[in-house]
């Protein structure tokens, strides 16, 4: 069965009815403000494309990490103020998920009105591991649409989850892709398909751990494979070298061993990383030799000659994915790699894509050009796990048959 669009429903007609849209607005704050509003901006053109056609828009989304109960300090409350600044409509804040509050904001709709859902992980029942608690969640979501109510699963950040709000409330209500979901996999697709070589892939982030199996997923298609970032120094100490008190995964050594063995010249380390005697902005700092850290000292940046070297590589590329900064890009002592691999990639001429996280909230940090890249994805966990091969349940659950 064929997946139904934004397009197809909006064919069919909204004005009047209530369209909830699952988006991701899982933005980073600094108290009450905003720090990237990247993700809102992403759930823009489908939430304007229902209001402006006279749906009335129920969206729903969570932030953070709460525990199964409401928190101020996870209140979607800046995010709605900054969606109706985008929008230049009010957007609405209903003070529960599913509750009282909830059906008196949408009950107060009218065509082309958008109200924001408080955060849904504020619900228990969000993530549950019990499909009947879910389920329960996800019909009581739908029930706020009424009688011809339909969903848009636009939170492409979600969708390798299975939660209500993202894949139980898709069995429940005539479901439909949203735009930046369609847009997401028609670039992931390209990377998984028969990309046009060289095909680079710079990878960062803190752990190995966590890349592991995109990792081993991708070593047998692409041309190079630059690892640096946190997750460099397990692989350093693999070779033999040591780390000093740099980030390191003393159980992945010997995987790492082994990745090595199979990559052979494809996986790049880096020659040289900017070290520091403690994990701050303040801290002495100095470049060594990738095989020369001393004890007491922490890698937390590439250096200048590994920027070099990924850069040529890079430019030679033409199909690259990033996904992980190069160093703790947040202080400015170590922002250069990150700044420096980032605008290589953006100056290339390959098909160039941000696999979202902390790569695309670096992009927009340290002031690089947005549009110097082919894709800056909106979901860095989705984006590994479809190049992982694996199946992202809140895709799957929209060609179910109903």
């Amino acid at each position: 069965m064929a997946v139904k669009t934004l397009d197809d429903l909006l064919g069919e007609g909204v004005k009047g009815r209530r369209v909830l849209v699952r988006a991701d607005l899982n933005v980073p704050l600094d108290g009450q403000k905003i720090t990237d509003d990247g993700r809102v901006r992403a759930a823009l053109p489908s939430v304007r494309a229902l209001s402006e056609a006279g749906a009335r828009v129920i969206v729903t989304a969570h932030l953070g990490r709460p525990k199964g109960a409401p928190d101020p300090a996870f209140s979607l409350r800046p995010v709605a103020d900054r969606l109706g600044e985008l929008l230049g409509t009010e957007v609405s804040l209903a003070g529960d998920v599913v509750g009282e509050q909830a059906k008196a904001a949408v009950a107060a709709l009218g065509d082309g009105g958008v109200v924001l859902l408080e955060n849904v992980r504020f619900d228990a029942r969000e993530t549950s591991k019990s499909e009947a608690e879910r389920g329960e969640l996800a019909r009581e979501l739908a029930a706020l649409t009424g009688d011809d109510g339909a969903f848009v699963s636009d939170g492409f950040g979600v969708v390798h989850r299975k939660q209500a709000s993202v894949y139980d409330v898709a069995r429940t209500l005539p479901a439909y892709a949203g735009g930046l979901v369609l847009a997401e996999l028609e670039v992931l697709r390209t990377l998984t398909g028969d990309p046009e070589r060289p095909y680079a892939v710079v990878l960062g982030g803190s752990k190995v751990s966590d890349k592991l199996a995109v990792i081993e997923a991708l070593l047998p298609k692409v041309d190079r494979l630059l690892v640096g970032g946190g997750m460099c120094f397990t692989f350093l100490a693999a070779q033999g070298h040591g780390v000093g008190s740099s980030l390191l995964e003393s159980d992945m050594v010997e995987t790492c061993k082994r990745l090595l063995a199979e990559a052979g010249d494809k996986l790049v380390l880096p020659v040289d990383v900017v070290v520091a005697d403690a994990f701050a902005a303040d801290a002495d700092t100095r470049t060594v030799p990738a095989t020369g850290i001393e004890d007491g000292w922490m890698g937390l940046d590439i250096g200048p000659e590994t920027v070099a070297a990924f850069g040529a590589a890079v430019r030679d590329a033409r199909t690259l994915f990033w996904n992980g900064p190069m160093g703790v890009f947040e202080m400015a002592p170590f922002a250069e790699g990150t700044r420096g691999v980032a605008t290589a990639i953006a100056e290339s001429q390959a098909f160039s894509v941000v696999g979202g996280g902390d790569s695309a909230a670096a992009v927009r940090l340290l002031g690089l050009p947005e549009d110097g890249f082919s894709h800056i994805s909106t979901g860095g966990g989705a984006s590994l796990e479809y190049l992982e091969g694996k199946e992202l349940p809140g895709v799957a659950v929209l060609s179910e048959e109903r």
